[in-house]
């Protein structure tokens, strides 16, 4: 019985080391909307691979965490972002540009 309950422990820690991992993970894309007085940016996330790769997949809304980041991007600019997720909202948490 010990050993089941260390397991499971042991199984919960890793999913959520591996969800924080994915959260700081940087991802790239192309912003196709910014709307500075919601403080929302909409990017379309870059495919990852080579072959049959494409960029078809629609465009996914933020929250911007720092209104002042929106100012250094536009509407077709490639860029770099990190994303976490709080309380069902998805917040850019860091945003660059390429």
């Amino acid at each position: 019985m010990k050993l089941a309950n260390i397991a499971v422990a042991g199984t919960v820690i890793l999913a959520t080391i591996s969800a924080a991992a994915w959260a700081q993970q940087g991802l790239t894309g192309l912003v196709t909307k910014i709307d500075r007085t919601k403080g929302t940016i909409a990017i379309q996330q870059e495919q990852s691979g080579t072959v049959g790769a494409n960029t078809g997949g629609a465009a996914e809304e933020f929250k911007a965490q720092d209104r002042a980041s929106l100012d250094a991007v536009h509407a077709g600019d490639k860029v770099t972002y990190s994303v976490i997720d709080t309380g069902g909202m998805k917040t850019i948490t860091k945003l660059q540009k390429q």
